[in-house]
């Protein structure tokens, strides 16, 4: 009980952070990314786990403008902090927060393996909606003040998911089913993809981030806006419910 009061208590610093504005990300700021509510159920007997958003308006009906190019690219999200470890999803040991983010990016496609939009091509799915594990640290270089954590590439003690795209941070492209209807945004996820964790405590949060490839002062995915929080403060207050 310790451990986890520990662990919230460095998740709630790592949000007091002040949702700047930007200006590339203020155009997004609408209903459908107004949260009002979030879910988390187990089905024992599928041993499977759905996480649902509910917005205000029409989950997934807005997605970022294309670039043409992947620096300064936008990535929209409705994303899942939890208190699951690192270990939990296939990666090394590790500080940070590790959260499933469902997100559209139309200018670059970060999941090789799989075929969302199910047309053939494996390489132009960045625009559907998509599941990624990514580890969250405090980062007050970008506006949000938090970034995904990145490694160096000779950094032998990294451990990624064969999933995992080929970039030097650490983010997994698990290719969960994420399925967009009404006002609601869900992911399935087999019990045995989270180490059967199936107790852990989670949040929703909706944001803008961008990409960065030119500046190597600058993270290479950092948030640069909140535009809600389920609990309002990100204190992680809810629980994984058993159908």
């Amino acid at each position: 009980m310790k451990k986890l009061i520990l662990s919230m208590s460095f998740i709630s610093s790592l949000f007091a952070i002040p949702a700047f504005a930007c200006d590339k990300c203020e155009k997004f700021n609408n209903d459908n990314f107004v949260i009002v509510s979030t879910t988390a159920t187990y089905n024992p007997n599928l041993k499977e786990l759905v996480m649902s958003i509910q917005v205000k308006g029409k989950a997934g009906a807005t997605m970022p403008d294309s670039t043409g190019k992947l620096d300064g690219a936008g990535v929209l999200g409705y994303v899942f902090p939890t208190t699951l470890k690192a270990e939990d999803v296939g990666f090394n040991k590790t500080e940070g927060i590790l959260a499933l983010a469902l997100t559209s990016h139309p200018d670059f496609d970060d999941s090789p393996l799989w075929d969302e939009n199910n047309n053939g091509v494996y390489s132009d799915d960045g625009r559907v909606w998509h599941p990624h594990w990514v580890l969250l640290v405090k980062d007050e270089r970008v506006k949000g003040g938090l970034a995904v954590k990145e490694f160096k590439k000779e950094d032998k003690s990294v451990k990624l998911p064969p999933t995992a795209p080929n970039m030097p941070m650490y983010m997994d492209s698990p290719g969960f089913q994420v399925v967009t209807k009404g006002n609601t945004i869900q992911v399935s996820i087999p019990a045995y993809r989270i180490n059967n964790k199936t107790d852990f405590k989670f949040d929703a949060v909706a944001c803008y981030m961008a990409v960065n490839t030119s500046d190597m002062m600058m993270p290479m995915l950092g948030v640069m806006n909140v535009y809600s929080v389920a609990s309002g403060k990100l204190t992680l207050p809810y629980s994984v419910k058993v159908k």
